[in-house]
């Protein structure tokens, strides 16, 4: 499966939900679905999506909270998979693609999942309560939407091909993107009466 295929599947689903991506591959391969103002492409941050979902999933209870992560991502801070363990956010989902290279930085390293480790089985042993691992577009997409109608903090590994986009252009300033995400999370509280 192509993280861009997984990506397309669940796409439909994330029009009502906070997104914050990882840099690079991801972020330019969503962008290139549809750009949405409750997008958040986070820019020269590696490793910090899942912190940065959980703090939102935090402060914004009443919104399902997105991340779409990277293994070599969530391997640079493992330590987020036992804080969100910890805090158990039922609005948080934390979709990890796992091609088994830092593909974004130059596809020349294997991470450790290319030599057995697997993402969802730590989650799982941080303590999330759901986790998964899926390899099919349709796998993807059900598994997703269990998650949803779970109300349950999930993992989702999605195991794709390390194969990244064109090009990673993103046609939305960093600071544009973040006024813009402010406001869609703020957007409730500027309404009046």
């Amino acid at each position: 499966m192509l993280r861009s295929e997984a990506l397309e599947a669940i796409y439909p689903e994330l029009a009502s939900c906070a997104v914050v991506t990882i840099m690079g591959a991801t972020a330019s391969e969503l962008y290139a679905l549809g750009h949405r103002p409750n997008f958040f492409y986070l820019e020269h941050a590696m490793g910090l999506a899942s912190s940065m979902g959980l703090g939102i999933a935090l402060s914004r209870p009443e919104e399902t909270v997105v991340v779409l992560d990277g293994d070599g991502s969530i391997l640079m801070n493992l330590g987020s998979l036992t804080t969100m363990a910890r805090y158990r956010p039922s609005n948080l989902i934390h979709v990890v693609f796992d091609n088994e290279a830092l593909l974004s930085v130059g596809r020349t390293f294997t991470t450790a999942t290319g030599t057995g480790s697997s993402i969802a089985a730590m989650a799982e042993a941080a303590g999330v309560p759901r986790s998964a691992t899926v390899d099919t577009v349709q796998g993807c997409r059900q598994t997703f939407r269990e998650a949803l109608a779970s109300r349950e903090l999930t993992t989702l590994v999605a195991k794709v091909a390390a194969q990244g986009p064109a090009n990673y252009h993103i046609d939305v300033h960093m600071l544009e993107n973040r006024f813009e995400f402010q406001r869609y999370l703020t957007r409730d509280r500027h309404k009046v009466g």
